[in-house]
């Protein structure tokens, strides 16, 4: 862990987020789904602004001061 990062633990699970990531996380919803060819992470980010098909690539923009 590095000053300033962010520790949350829910249902059993931790995740670390690193002091310069959490302006395009703000307001990210984490969720783990399984369905009948995959089980996987599925990201709800409001930061997003553009992503590719693939879900490899994604454009966030930071969270505005409200």
């Amino acid at each position: 862990l590095e000053p300033g990062d962010e520790v949350v633990t829910r249902d059993g699970a931790t995740v670390v987020v690193s002091a310069g990531a959490v302006l395009f996380l703000l307001g990210a919803e984490m969720d783990f789904r399984t369905d009948k060819l995959s089980s996987q992470f599925v990201f709800a980010n409001p930061n997003e602004k553009a992503s590719c098909g693939c879900g490899e690539s994604v454009t966030l923009e930071p969270a505005r001061a409200g």
